[in-house]
């Protein structure tokens, strides 16, 4: 079982709940998956391993809701970098530098929980679907973006480009930090820039 037993309604209990994910957050940053049980983030959450299993039945599942709120940030910061660009000229090597730059810093915060996110977090059909729409909405906003540019076939390559900004700049920071501005030459170079 994945799913979160109940969902908090009143603010203490909205409380409890992000004590406990960030909890669960700062001990598989520091410990890892294996060593990270749910009665030590209970404890460093400051609640009884009741008031824990009454939101997550299991490690399996605090992580799938880690994995979510990062989605959501995720999403959140890069159409951020869009909304910028939506009210100026066209750039193209500035806007795949922020893009870039923007993932960098969403992979480079709590790596070693991005990492156990990314390798560990159970893959069910809702999030990989809930992956898949925020893929879709950066796409999307990117192509708008690649139009205003006079990019040929904007939507496919929008896609592209955001799948592989983030497969590459995921694979440079946690092995190599020193590619991101390979990174951005290539996508400019791939956007059709110089």
């Amino acid at each position: 079982m994945l799913t979160p037993r109940k969902r908090p309604r009143q603010q203490r209990s909205r409380e409890t709940v992000e004590a406990i994910l960030e909890a669960a957050a700062q001990l598989f940053q520091r410990h890892g998956y294996a060593a990270t049980t749910t009665n030590k983030i209970a404890d460093r959450a400051g609640v009884s391993v009741g008031s824990l299993y009454q939101y997550f039945p299991n490690k399996d599942a605090l992580l799938l809701a880690l994995a979510d709120l990062h989605l959501e940030a995720a999403e959140r910061e890069v159409m951020r970098v869009f909304a910028r660009f939506a009210e100026e000229p066209p750039d193209l090597t500035r806007l795949v530098t922020d893009l870039v730059e923007c993932v960098a810093a969403l992979h480079a915060d709590r790596p070693e929980l991005h990492r156990l996110l990314f390798d560990q977090a159970p893959r069910t059909p809702e999030l990989v679907a809930r992956f898949r729409e925020a893929e879709r909405r950066m796409a999307d906003a990117l192509s708008v973006e690649l139009a205003r540019l006079g990019a040929p076939d904007p939507g496919v390559t929008a896609l592209l480009a955001v799948q592989g900004v983030e497969a590459q700049v995921h694979g440079a920071l946690l092995d190599d930090p020193g590619h991101l501005d390979a990174i951005v030459r290539l996508w400019v170079r791939a956007l059709g820039g110089k």
